[in-house]
């Protein structure tokens, strides 16, 4: 029993690497409530833990075998994720508060009116948004995106995880149990972490439009500094 309760406090304490949590930071800057949020961390945790699962099923219950110079690419790959998660959430808040538009329209004058004339207009206009007037939803994709963000971080340290658990469990149940009970405690340590990440950019806490958009602007050059540096030790 302990030693359920010692690998799901690894499982939770894993949740809050540094990769882990700017990944995340970068999808919950998309919400504007607490439930949200939390459903992103969950998502993630779920795709973190099957993907950790399925490679423990190849290694421990198949005997696959995998070197590694593997894992250093799938760490490469997590490097990579991050730096486009970085690239895309500052394109995407720069896009929410700021795009343009252009219209046409036309118009006819009175029949009775000898002037009458039939014309176009077309102009187009930047201007500024707010969350409040402009909000395109799409809670479903977002929701995919976590989960999807899980998955390939399960790719990173997997290997030295199953590896870990080979060497203590005695029966491929046993490891697989285990594994599964690390996932839960990382999904249950990236739902604590992504709630926390959300209260800087809900509207109830921090009303400032420029201080949320100073905070996701940090958020997104550290994503891509890091996972830079994770691309670098990993393939240089």
């Amino acid at each position: 029993m302990i030693g359920f309760i010692i690998t799901a406090y690894a499982g939770l304490e894993h949740a809050f690497e540094a990769d882990h949590l700017l990944a995340v930071n970068s999808l919950v800057t998309n919400r504007n409530t607490l439930k949200e949020s939390v459903k992103d961390g969950v998502f993630w945790g779920i795709g973190h833990t099957l993907t950790i699962f399925v490679v423990a099923v190849l290694m421990i219950g198949f005997k696959v075998t995998v070197s590694e110079s593997v894992f250093n690419y799938l760490e490469a790959t997590v490097g990579l994720m991050l730096v486009f998660l970085g690239i895309y959430r500052m394109s995407k808040l720069f896009k929410k508060y700021t795009h343009s538009h252009t219209y046409s329209h036309s118009h006819t004058l009175s029949k009775n009116d000898p002037k009458s004339h039939l014309h176009w207009h077309t102009y187009s206009h930047s201007h500024r948004i707010t969350t409040s007037n402009h909000t395109h939803p799409n809670t479903s994709n977002s929701f995919s995106a976590a989960f999807g963000v899980g998955l390939v971080h399960g790719l990173a340290g997997s290997g030295a995880l199953v590896v870990l658990v080979l060497s203590q469990m005695k029966t491929t149940t046993e490891g697989l149990l285990y594994i599964l009970i690390f996932g839960l405690g990382s999904i249950i340590g990236m739902f604590i972490a992504s709630g926390l990440f959300s209260l800087p950019y809900g509207k109830t806490i921090l009303k400032s439009q420029k201080l949320q958009m100073g905070l996701i602007i940090v958020s997104s050059l550290l994503c891509i500094l890091y996972g830079g540096k994770v691309i670098y030790e990993n393939l240089l």
